[in-house]
C-alpha cells in the first residue's frame, strides 16, 4: 500500500521584527502584559512591498530543494490562507507563476488557522487517489499585519507573518512506517462570528462608511475563542489517539498551532503532555495562522525535535470555528 510522505519542507519570514517594546509606542500596552497573557515577545512583519504570495514563494522554495525535485515535478499547488493577495485570482496561480510551473492545478482553501491541516489532507487524498499526481506541494501563508486593527491592543499584539511549505509525495516502501498515517477535521459555525473578519466578502461590501467601521480588521471575542480552542484541540487530540490505537506517550514531538502560551499551556496539562515533547516558536513567531504549523515544523527539525522514525503530533484550531490534527512518522 501507498503511503504519503513529506519529502520537502521549507519556511520563509519576513527580516522585520516588531518587539512588544515597539508595539508600547504604537498602543496603550506593555511587554509584561503582552508576555503574561500570551508569551509572544515579538513577530515578523512584512514590508508594505511585501505579499503573502511572496512568502509562500520563498518557503516553497526551500521545500522543493530540501525534496531535492524541481518545480516541474510538482503536479498540484494548494495554499492555505486568510490573507491572499486579492479575491481572485487565488494566491496559489500567482506563486504557480513565479515558480515558473504552468499547467497544473492550483487552488486556495481557507480554513484559518486549521487551513495546513486541511491542506494536507485533501493533498493526501489527491496522492492516493490519483495515480497522474506524485507530488503535491503544500504551503501556508500568511500577511496578518494586512488584516490587523493596529489600534485594538488586545488583537494586534497576536498575530504575525510567515510562510511554511511541504513537498508530499507518494511512498510506494511496502517496508516503510513513514508517512501521514491519519488526519482528523472538524468545524463548527454555530462560532463563526467569535473570531472572524467581516469585511472583504459579499455581506459587508466596500464602501467609505465601512472602513470608518474598521469592518476590514480581525474582531475577535478572547474568552470565548481561549475556550473553545482548549476544548476542541483537546478533543480531536484524543480522538485520532484513540482512533489509531497511540497514547500521548507514543509521540515522540506535538506540535500545536502557536496562537497563545495559555492556550499550549492548557493543552499540555489537561492531556498530560511532557513539557519537553511540546514544541512551541510562539516566543518570536506570534500567530502566522495557516503558516504556523509547517513553519513551527520546518523548525523543530532543523533543532533537532524531529528526527528519523519520530511521530509527531501537529493540532490546530482556528476561525469557522475549525480544528484538526494530523499524526506523521517522520521519514
Amino acid at each position: 500500500m501507498a503511503h504519503v510522505i513529506i519529502k520537502g519542507i521549507g519556511s520563509h519570514v519576513p527580516d522585520c521584527i516588531l518587539s512588544n517594546a515597539d508595539l508600547e509606542h504604537r498602543v496603550d500596552t506593555t511587554n509584561e502584559w503582552i508576555v503574561g497573557r500570551t508569551g509572544i515577545e515579538s513577530r515578523r512583519i512584512c514590508l508594505d512591498t511585501e505579499t503573502t504570495s511572496d512568502l509562500g514563494y520563498e518557503a516553497a522554495q526551500k521545500a522543493l530543494k530540501h525534496a531535492h525535485i524541481s518545480s516541474c515535478d510538482v503536479d498540484l499547488i494548494i495554499v492555505a490562507t486568510v490573507t491572499p493577495d486579492m479575491q481572485f485570482p487565488a494566491t496559489a496561480c500567482i506563486i504557480q507563476e513565479k515558480l515558473k510551473c504552468t499547467d497544473i492545478p492550483c487552488f486556495d482553501i481557507n480554513s484559518a488557522c486549521s487551513g495546513f491541516i486541511y491542506a494536507i489532507d485533501i493533498a493526501r487524498n489527491f496522492l492516493l487517489n490519483n495515480p497522474m499526481m506524485k507530488n503535491v506541494l503544500v504551503i501556508g501563508t500568511e500577511k496578518m499585519s494586512s488584516i490587523v486593527d493596529w489600534e485594538d491592543r488586545a488583537t494586534c499584539v497576536l498575530f504575525g507573518d510567515g510562510a511554511g511549505a511541504v513537498v508530499l509525495s507518494r511512498d510506494t516502501d511496502r517496508d516503510s512506517e513513514a508517512g501521514i498515517i491519519d488526519v482528523l477535521i472538524g468545524a463548527d459555525g454555530h462560532c463563526a462570528s467569535m473570531l472572524c473578519c467581516p469585511g472583504w466578502g459579499a455581506a459587508i461590501p466596500v464602501n467609505v462608511e465601512n472602513v470608518k467601521k474598521r469592518e476590514y480588521f480581525i474582531k475577535m471575542e478572547g474568552r470565548e475563542v481561549f475556550k473553545e480552542a482548549i476544548k476542541r484541540m483537546c478533543a480531536v487530540v484524543e480522538d485520532i489517539l484513540l482512533r489509531n490505537h497511540l497514547t500521548i506517550d507514543d509521540v515522540a514531538c506535538v506540535i500545536p498551532h502557536q496562537a497563545n502560551m495559555r492556550i499550549i499551556g492548557a493543552i499540555t496539562d489537561r492531556l498530560g503532555i511532557p513539557s519537553p515533547k511540546m514544541y512551541v516558536n510562539l516566543q518570536h513567531r506570534g500567530n502566522t495562522s495557516a503558516a504556523s504549523i509547517p513553519i513551527a515544523i520546518d523548525e523543530a527539525l532543523q533543532q533537532g525535535y524531529i528526527g528519523p522514525g519520530d511521530l509527531v503530533l501537529t493540532v490546530a484550531f482556528g476561525a469557522g470555528m475549525t480544528w484538526g490534527a494530523a499524526l506523521i512518522r517522520w521519514k
